[in-house]
């Protein structure tokens, strides 16, 4: 009996130990996700900013000849695909979510397709897809290092354009929906094309008079198209990041709802063990005794 109750000792403190890692995961997921959706916030605005300068550029004059690495090479269909994944576990289905959506929806696009990884948890089911797998990246770690990678994937961009005659480029990542809940979704960055064009020069210009452009106008309008690009690459990125601590917050919650499950059935079992190991050594005492009394009797 005692060496029952040292295993079941055992196992309620193992639970308490794996529920302190639980509870201090899940404070950390909370607080991560905080500090990417307030990234997501602050890129919308800034996001819709560089919007309303490229559309100035569009009305004050045909600039979209101006940024040649970017134009459309109509003897290239080639596609180039950004997924961001996780590098962690305890995620559920959020890189199994994504990797199935990216496989169905590359398959309506013709021609041959390069695949850019971000996360090493998406890279293996990914790697049975009929797309040739470029060069892998980890994700940020914070805040601090999204711009690092979002810096090296533009340059990897551009030299992929000009090795393999990549025309189109696709970015996919998990969106959050909710404090707890995400969807899949991709977004079309290259190429800048008329189609492009003419949904920037939809957008309202929030006042009655457009800006003058100041100083060389390509300059500009190249600018702020690397702007465009780099903030909505980064945008993905934070937002797959939020996706991610949701996710792992979720998770948690399950599993420290299964630990106090576990330990209220152990700590009910040890109780049980304990009170009956008491009546056992009671119940040995009175025979004991009565024992005795029986033998002086004699």
């Amino acid at each position: 009996m005692s060496h029952s109750l040292a295993n079941l000792q055992y196992k309620i403190n193992s639970a308490c130990d794996l529920q302190s890692v639980v509870r201090t995961m899940k404070a950390m997921a909370a607080v991560n996700i905080t500090q990417y959706e307030n990234a997501v916030n602050s890129l919308s605005d800034y996001h819709q900013t560089v919007k309303l300068g490229l559309n100035v550029c569009f009305h004050k004059a045909n600039l979209l000849e101006s940024a040649p690495l970017y134009k459309v090479n109509d003897n290239h269909e080639n596609i180039g695909i950004i997924a961001f994944g996780s590098d962690q576990g305890l995620v559920g289905h959020f890189n199994n979510l994504l990797a199935d959506f990216l496989i169905e929806k590359v398959q309506t696009y013709r021609g041959e397709k390069y695949l850019w990884a971000i996360g090493e948890r998406i890279q293996p089911l990914l790697s049975k897809s009929n797309m040739h797998i470029g060069r892998s990246y980890r994700l940020p770690v914070s805040l601090d290092t999204v711009s690092e990678l979002v810096g090296e994937l533009i340059l990897e961009i551009e030299r992929q354009r000009e090795q393999k005659g990549i025309s189109h480029l696709l970015v996919f990542h998990n969106r959050p929906t909710s404090k707890s809940a995400y969807v899949a979704t991709y977004h079309k960055l290259l190429p800048f094309d008329q189609n492009w064009k003419d949904e920037l020069v939809m957008t309202q210009w929030p006042s009655g008079s457009l800006p003058e452009l100041l100083n060389n106008k390509e300059i500009t309008f190249k600018a702020l198209i690397r702007e465009y690009l780099f903030v909505s690459i980064y945008k993905a990125c934070a937002e797959s990041l939020a996706s991610e601590n949701a996710c792992r917050l979720e998770t948690m919650l399950r599993a420290e709802k299964n630990i106090e499950e576990l330990l209220d059935q152990l700590n009910q079992n040890y109780r049980h063990q304990r009170q009956t190991s008491i009546d056992e050594e009671l119940f040995d005492l009175i025979a004991g005794y009565e024992a005795l009394l029986n033998k002086k009797l004699y």
